[in-house]
């Protein structure tokens, strides 16, 4: 019954591509199997939120961008956008980057790309009506005259200029300089001013810095959710591919080739004529590649999947019966998976709660269970892609806590921290342990209770927010949540499941998509993060109360050495200086690991499977599927 059902399902995903396919030859359109479901939000650079799937659908409709990364994730200028990058040191500490756009670009529907296109939305990350529409600004904090601009007390950015109709200086503050992903600072990316904030708003410069005309919430509060979310034909964009369509109950997305993009920063462009995005289940995501629903398998994360495919590679008949086979490639993940609270509020505002969670997790049973051989556990915030790790793998297995499995050393922890008291104030015996707490520590948490003689009591009870159809959400249902020593320490977790979108909104608190979200709900996810070769990690534990209200610090967690650490790792050290930033990378990822705002569960190896009419198809650590499809042909 199962593997009728599975195979009903896949039938179901074939169907759903048809549109697709009548359009072009089935041999010619992409269909590519995502693991993680679209949210559908397509603002530009994460401005709300950053879903993966939705990033990458971000990254194939928007590239022109000055300075861009390479095969090897290395920072290099895109010559198809800017004819020249120049950075100059200032006397008073100050950096300035001079930047010559090339003439004749333009967006998908043959619209030419200005100037403005270029440097409206860096100057929106310097106002606060950014803040105001919930998004996400930072650009303020860097560049000059940025943070006054978003204050309001000047009616100039300073530092970004219009110099012609085809050059802008951006200078950055002394005191963020020197950067290590220094050029960086150089570069905007072209997008539509028109399409995103409409006629209303336009960006001038009389000679003292960039400022918007007619920028208020009121005037492109309606018109920024339309763009935001819209996935129709009136979509202006300026990369490889056309999002042409997007259908949210089935969450699949479409594709097209834009013939007005000029090539990347290699003049390479596609050749693949549709790519239609679906998301993979894992109940039946075997069948759907082996009955042809989807023909391409990306960054595949669970070892028993991974095994299967192989075998499927193998599949001579299989190969016959579809009309073609599979080939795969392997690379070694810039991330890892994650158990991740939220420490502001509940019981994981307690570092003691946070530190016997991980011991009550088997990490290691867990990797390898998932894994199947193709990943193991990691300690921090990284990958074993990212050269830190390679370069410090040794001291990290001596100076990092690996949270060993140990029950009774995670009572130990719970009893020290307070956690001695049953539901009626008495000594704890059995059952949910209790801890007093004051009313701040208990917030509007809902296993909370007041005693009669005034004592507050909090339950060692977490709420846990967990994607549906999440092969990792099982694992932990079996191994953390329902596991029998979870029990006997006296904590309790629910599962409770949800769409990965509705978990997003959760966690980024984002009230925009409802007031329920706002409120503070679950301690605990589980998902994964993914990190470029930029890795810089100066706002994710900000304590600045401004840049928390605008989304930064999902974790909650504040901590000053943290937030500093986490600064000086990327300001402060010269480009190229790798010792240095090796050097306060380690002192952060240990006193992470200390805190641990997040439980690592594994850091694995990537397995992406292709059709083999695809040629030419490389992907790597930093090389993403967007990027290396361009480079890929249909086998004649």
């Amino acid at each position: 019954m199962k593997k009728l059902l599975a195979m009903l399902l896949a039938l179901c995903m074939v169907l759903s591509v048809a549109g697709a396919l009548a359009e072009a030859p089935a041999e010619h359109v992409l269909i590519y199997g995502a693991s993680t479901e679209i949210n559908g939000d397509f603002a530009p650079s994460a401005l709300w939120t950053n879903n993966a799937t939705d990033k990458m659908l971000r990254d194939f409709t928007s590239d022109y961008s000055v300075i861009v990364t390479d095969q090897g994730g290395a920072l290099v200028i895109n010559p198809t956008v800017a004819a020249s990058v120049e950075g100059v040191m200032n006397e008073d500490g100050t950096k300035t980057y001079t930047v010559v756009l090339n003439d004749g670009l333009v967006f998908n529907n043959g619209e030419a790309i200005t100037i403005k296109d270029f440097l409206w939305y860096t100057a929106f990350g310097c106002s606060s009506v950014a803040s105001e529409v919930g998004g996400k600004p930072s650009a303020y904090l860097s560049i000059a005259g940025g943070q006054e601009y978003y204050d309001g007390t000047a009616e100039t950015i300073s530092g970004l200029r219009m110099l012609d109709d085809h050059t802008y200086s951006i200078t950055i503050v002394a005191d963020k300089v020197p950067y290590y992903f220094d050029l960086s600072y150089a570069s905007t990316t072209a997008f539509s001013m028109k399409y995103w904030l409409g006629d209303a708003v336009d960006l001038a410069d009389d000679g003292n810095g960039v400022y918007f005309v007619g920028l208020t919430k009121d005037a492109i509060a309606e018109k920024l959710e339309y763009a935001r979310f819209n996935a129709g034909e009136d979509r202006v964009t300026a990369g490889p591919y056309n999002l042409v369509e997007f259908d949210q109950a089935s969450k699949q997305a479409t594709l097209v080739i834009n013939e007005n993009y000029q090539g990347n920063f290699e003049g390479q462009k596609p050749s693949i004529p549709k790519i239609v995005i679906t998301k993979a289940e894992d109940a039946t995501w075997f069948d759907a590649l082996k009955t042809g629903a989807f023909n391409f398998y990306d960054t595949m994360t669970d070892g028993s999947q991974i095994n299967q495919a192989m075998d499927l590679i193998e599949d001579e008949a299989n190969k016959e019966a579809l009309g073609y086979g599979f080939e795969y490639t392997q690379f070694n993940r810039p991330g890892y998976g994650k158990i991740m609270f939220q420490s502001d509020f509940g019981p994981t505002q307690f570092q003691a709660v946070r530190q016997a969670v991980a011991m009550l997790l088997d990490r290691n049973e867990f990797a390898n269970t998932f894994c199947a051989g193709w990943g193991g556990v990691v300690n921090g915030p990284y990958g074993t892609a990212m050269w830190m790790y390679q370069d410090a793998e040794e001291w990290l297995d001596e100076n990092l806590n690996n949270y060993a499995y140990n029950p009774e050393a995670a009572v130990e922890l719970l009893v020290a921290d307070g956690w001695v008291l049953d539901e009626n104030g008495d000594p704890y015996v059995e059952g949910v342990r209790y801890k007093e707490v004051t009313e701040e520590q208990a917030g509007n948490y809902v296993h909370t209770k007041k005693l009669d003689d005034g004592r507050i009591l909090m339950a060692l009870e977490i709420e846990w927010s967990s994607s549906e159809g999440n092969s990792v959400s099982d694992l932990l249902s079996v191994m953390l949540a329902n596991g029998e020593q979870t029990a006997a320490a006296g904590m309790k977790i629910n599962q409770n499941v949800m769409s990965f979108a509705e978990l997003l909104n959760y966690m980024y608190r984002d009230a925009s998509q409802g007031d329920k979200y706002g409120v503070p709900t679950y301690c605990m996810y589980n998902l994964a993060s993914n990190f470029t070769s930029l890795y810089d990690q100066s706002y994710s534990f900000t304590i600045d109360p401004q840049m928390v209200a605008d989304g930064y610090n999902t974790d909650f967690i504040f901590d000053e050495q943290l937030d500093k650490l986490s600064m000086d790792m990327v300001y402060g050290v010269e480009a190229g200086d790798d010792e240095a930033y090796l050097e306060i990378w380690k002192a952060f990822i240990q006193r992470w690991n200390e805190l641990l705002p997040e439980v690592p569960l594994y850091s694995n190896v990537y397995i992406s499977v292709y059709p083999d009419w695809l040629e030419g198809y490389t992907q790597d650590s930093y090389w993403d599927f967007n990027q290396a499809i361009l480079y890929a042909t249909i086998a004649e």
